[in-house]
This record gives C-alpha cells, structure tokens and sequence, in this order.
C-alpha cells in the first residue's frame, strides 16, 4: 500500500478501500507522532473501514466552564470502569460533574445502542475538555481604567471502550 495515496487524496476511492481494508485499519490503530499522522479520514471512510465500532463517545460543547476546572474532574475518572465513574461523578462536588454524568451516560448509550458493545465491559479510555470560546468583558476599575474579564468556556469529550 503506498503512504501516498493515504496523504494525498481528499477522498479515498471506494475500491481502493475494499482492497486494502485490512491494511488502512491496521495503519490507522498505530500511534503516531504528530508530523507523521495520516489524513483524517471521512464519516464514510470511518464507516466503510469499520473504525471506531470499538467505543461509544459523546460530546457537549459551549460548556461555560474554565477548561482547566473540568478537565481537574475528567482526570478522576479516566481509566475507570463505569459504575465506578458514575459513582465517582455522583459524589464530587463540582459544577462540572453533573454535565459530565449526563455525558457519560449518553456515551453509553451510543456504545450499546449503536456498536453492540457489553455495559459491563465497558470503562471510560478518554475524557478531556478541549476549550472553547472565550467571552471577553470589562471591569470599570479607578480613575478610568478597566479590567478584562474572561468567560471561558469548554468542549466536553467522553470516549468508552470495551475491556478485552
């Protein structure tokens, strides 16, 4: 299979998928460094090529959240099985918990409902907050001046996949 066609192409012909299936999937599975990642593939590659059967994920974005806040929370429950990262959640006091609760049980969903996966088998492989936009305001301060004030917000993400 030549790396070129894979870096090249805006769109992957179908035949050429159905011919190298086997080998796009396991180049696809590699880790890589940045420089060296290849294209990012099309809903319809995904789907043709069968990648990402293997997770359910949600997203929420615009979350008006500190990135750095919801991300504290995310690091709680990344690795865990998930009763434990629904109980975790449950228990922790913090704004971003609840969103973070609703997400997880939607990627659930997604992984049972769409990918045929086992809940029991399921744990939580990533969470993160990517940010988002940022909300710039003003603080009148003395003698005239004035002080920024940066609403931030966040992109929620929740991938689970199953345990081999």
């Amino acid at each position: 299979m030549e790396n070129t066609v894979l870096k090249t192409k805006k769109v992957m012909p179908k035949q050429f998928m159905e011919e190298h299936r086997d080998e796009l999937r396991q180049a696809y599975a590699e880790t890589r460094k940045k420089n060296q990642r290849l294209k990012r593939l099309t809903k319809k590659e995904r789907k043709a090529l069968g990648i990402g059967r293997d997770q359910g994920i949600a997203h929420v974005r615009h979350v008006s959240l500190a990135p750095i806040k919801a991300n504290a929370v995310c690091k709680l429950i990344r690795g865990k099985q998930l009763d434990e990262a629904i109980a975790i959640l449950t228990y922790t006091p913090r704004a971003v918990s609840p969103i973070l609760l609703k997400l997880i049980k939607s990627a659930e969903a997604n992984a049972v409902n769409n990918n045929s996966l086992s809940r029991d088998a399921l744990y939580v492989d990533q969470a993160y907050a990517n940010p988002g936009p940022v909300i710039k305001r003003i603080m009148p301060r003395a003698r005239g001046s004035a002080n920024r004030i940066n609403k931030r917000t966040c992109h929620l993400t929740v991938v689970l996949k199953e345990k081999k």
